[in-house]
């Protein structure tokens, strides 16, 4: 008998066939003789419309409304799974954020786990009762609703499986694994077996949309087994321990493989970057902080940084990327600033899109940055900004340009599927 932790994004609960069909895995592994826990998402779709309401309502809205109002979307599927469980003669409630609770610091929005009460959650899985938990939610310390960020079910999966020390949390989306590429934009994208937390906090960071990028810093945090397998099979399929889904795992359980082959593991592609550029700054001491400080408070995540040399008149231009629902209240703030800055002139742009390379075998070659910015001069295609860590490379590129610069990399990088 195992502990297990199960989580079904937006496409496996949206209507209440594909609800049935998900009641269908999770009765399955509770038969058996697994305790079982299941985190749920909302229906695909519905959070955005959530969000919509949210900005027509006001377009700078108070973020501790705007949790009230998102963070329902996974309460109506929660409350529909546990029916459809209990419809099929399981034993299963329901349990929201705060009634377990799951802690969480006060950033509304964006919110991280602090801690997790896991005591009535044990009593219950080991009454043979199936737990069902919305995702994305927890509770302030002054006990206003909190959500977690775009993703963040993925999160409360790793955090419940964490807290139960569960064996495995499985995590079902709509695709069946990790891919070296979206398949939708490249069709010989292979499947991999096995990535390492470190790949792929870097492809989820990136713009990989297969698992959030805090659910895969918590997994390698607390060494949660996180498994990427799909909703989608039939009702005949073997149980998800023989499926041949993605298994996150750490280096140490990669020991023996042949990971100097491997040395591109991913590309990955994010259309929801925007730039802002900041002209004639004052070059000198604490004018960068001015500009970002402010944004830090707000939790808004800025990611690529460039400052121009500085010219004649002590004056330099600063450019930066946030994620494009940040950019008008990035820029609300910095014109609020502009006078502390000193900027002259602030340009927005968000027609652009961020490509990366990830792989563990960068470490030990030499020539993958160089391979990147050729290929993509090769094809004409232009490079905004660039950004490295050890074993990535990003640049910003034109978003109309996406999928050609994702396809002639992945060829390039040799890991287009045989035919």
């Amino acid at each position: 008998m195992a502990r297990i932790v199960m989580k079904f994004g937006g496409t496996s609960m949206a209507g209440t066939e594909r609800i049935r069909r998900v009641a269908g895995i999770v009765k399955r592994q509770q038969e058996a003789g697994h305790e079982v826990a299941v985190v749920v998402s909302a229906m695909a779709g519905e959070t955005d419309r959530l969000v919509n309401f949210c900005r027509e309502a006001n377009a700078l809205y108070d973020p501790a409304e705007y949790d009230v109002v998102v963070a329902s979307g996974e309460q109506v599927t929660s409350g529909l799974l546990a029916l459809t469980l209990q419809a099929m003669g399981c034993k299963a409630r329901s349990w929201l954020g705060w009634q377990l609770p799951i802690k969480t610091d006060d950033a509304h929005a964006k919110a991280r786990i602090e801690d997790f009460d896991s005591e009535a959650l044990l009593a219950s899985m080991a009454a043979g009762e199936i737990a069902v938990i919305p995702g994305f939610q927890g509770v302030s310390p002054d006990n206003r609703i909190t959500t977690l960020g775009r993703g963040g079910s993925d999160t409360s999966a790793v955090a419940v499986a964490a807290a139960v020390k569960a064996d495995r949390c499985d995590i079902y989306t709509d695709v069946d694994g990790v891919y070296t590429t979206d398949p939708r934009i490249v069709a010989k994208a292979r499947k991999l077996p096995l990535v390492t937390y470190e790949e792929m906090l870097e492809l989820a960071s990136v713009g990989s949309k297969v698992l959030q990028t805090r659910s895969v810093s918590l997994a390698m945090k607390e060494n949660v087994r996180v498994q990427v397998l799909s909703s989608f099979i039939d009702e005949n399929a073997p149980a998800a321990d023989t499926l041949p889904g993605t298994m996150i795992v750490s280096d140490e359980e990669l020991e023996g493989s042949d990971m100097e082959r491997q040395l591109i593991t991913g590309i990955a592609a994010d259309k929801n970057e925007a730039k802002v550029t900041l002209t004639r700054v004052p070059d000198r001491p604490g004018a960068v902080a001015a500009i970002f400080a402010p944004l830090a408070e707000s939790n808004i995540n800025v990611d690529m940084i460039i400052q121009n040399v500085a010219k004649d008149k002590g004056e330099t231009d600063v450019t930066f990327t946030v994620p494009q629902a940040d950019l008008v209240r990035a820029q609300s703030l910095l014109e609020e600033r502009k006078e502390a800055i000193g900027y002259y002139r602030m340009i927005a742009d968000s027609n652009v899109a961020k490509i990366s390379v990830v792989g563990v075998g960068m470490r030990s070659h030499a020539g993958v940055a160089s391979t990147m910015f050729k290929t993509l001069a090769d094809r004409g295609i232009n490079i905004i900004a660039i950004s490295t860590s050890e074993i990535k490379v990003s640049v910003l590129i034109d978003t109309d340009e996406t999928e050609l610069a994702v396809r002639v990399l992945h060829t390039a990088y040799g890991l287009d599927a045989a035919a």
